[in-house]
């Protein structure tokens, strides 16, 4: 397989997060540390494509220092113990003109889970600068607690006070490496 090496323009990409909170309300946040290591692969409809990404556990942020904090915490993400979590590409799907599910283990401290990513392609496009990019939107949704992501407080109200179900956004446009980089 002939290599297609890009690389990830952090300025232009995020992975983002949103999960329930007290029934009704949905806490957003980020990662803010990751990289991620792109390969499109030989073919056009990206069948052969490999994506391998990195993110700090340590980086979540939601605009709450506290809440973070117990976010990193063994309660949680169990940032110290397990410093990173990551997704490894297995396979990739079409499904459709422009639309692709990416198939890959995610690991979240230290359990892995076999997870899909419904990808739309943007296409390619060369910026200002005479740089050729690809654009990437995906998402999904996971359930916390089928990585041992199990915390959680029962409300007087009725109901709990995080929900089991994150949704997964990442807006991810990629740089082609050089062919003296790649």
């Amino acid at each position: 397989m002939t290599t297609n090496n890009w690389n990830v323009d952090p300025a232009h990409s995020g992975i983002n997060f949103s999960v329930r909170h007290m029934v009704v309300t949905k806490v957003r946040g980020r990662f803010t540390n990751w990289k991620a290591n792109l390969d499109l692969g030989s073919n056009d409809d990206l069948s052969d494509a490999k994506v391998d990404v990195t993110i700090e556990a340590a980086s979540i942020e939601t605009g709450v220092a506290d809440r973070d904090k117990h976010l990193r915490s063994a309660d949680f993400l169990n940032a110290e113990a397990f410093p990173e979590l990551r997704f490894q590409s297995k396979r990739v799907e079409k499904a459709g003109k422009n639309s692709f599910r990416v198939v890959g283990d995610l690991t979240i401290a230290g359990v892995t889970r076999e997870v899909p990513l419904d990808v739309s392609y943007g296409g390619r496009a060369k910026d200002p600068w005479g740089n050729e990019k690809a654009l990437f939107s995906a998402e999904t949704k996971i359930n916390r607690e089928d990585f041992g992501l199990k915390w959680n407080q029962v409300l007087e109200a009725g109901g709990v006070l995080v929900g089991e179900k994150v949704e997964i956004e990442i807006e991810l446009q990629a740089i082609k490496a050089s062919a003296k980089a790649a």
